[in-house]
């Protein structure tokens, strides 16, 4: 949509820890499993998780990954500190953001940013670039 995240825009969320959901498709109430792991590195945000059967969810995420049709990932936040990118400078549309207050992360079909990918390992993990 034409929003960059700048470095550090992740910085208050991750102080925070958790309430920071999985969910499947950013279905509220489907929750697919839970983070383990959340950091900010140079290239973005990585998230580490485990999808579980335990809810419904979960066990329809696990089928998806199974048969090889979901593997991207999707953050849901609240922009906070942000500003317009200017047309003139060669960005037609979308923020600056420069804080988000992560909501969610989701496993997604078909992901906004094309290379926030995860891979599966060890049956249920889920790992890999969010944003």
């Amino acid at each position: 949509a034409g929003d960059v995240v700048r470095a550090g825009a992740f910085a208050r969320s991750l102080m925070r820890g958790a309430g920071v959901g999985m969910l499947l498709q950013h279905l509220g109430g489907r929750t697919a499993g839970r983070w383990v792991a959340m950091r900010e590195d140079g290239r973005g945000l990585f998230v580490r998780g485990l999808v579980t059967g335990e809810t419904a969810a979960g066990q329809a995420a696990l089928k998806l990954i199974g048969e090889g049709e979901l593997s991207g990932l999707s953050i849901g936040f609240i922009a906070r500190d942000w500003s317009a990118r200017h047309p003139g400078l060669g960005a037609a549309r979308g923020r600056d953001l420069r804080e988000i207050e992560l909501r969610e992360v989701s496993l997604v079909t078909w992901p906004m940013l094309p290379g926030a990918r995860f891979a599966a390992a060890g049956g249920a993990q889920v790992a890999r670039r969010a944003a």
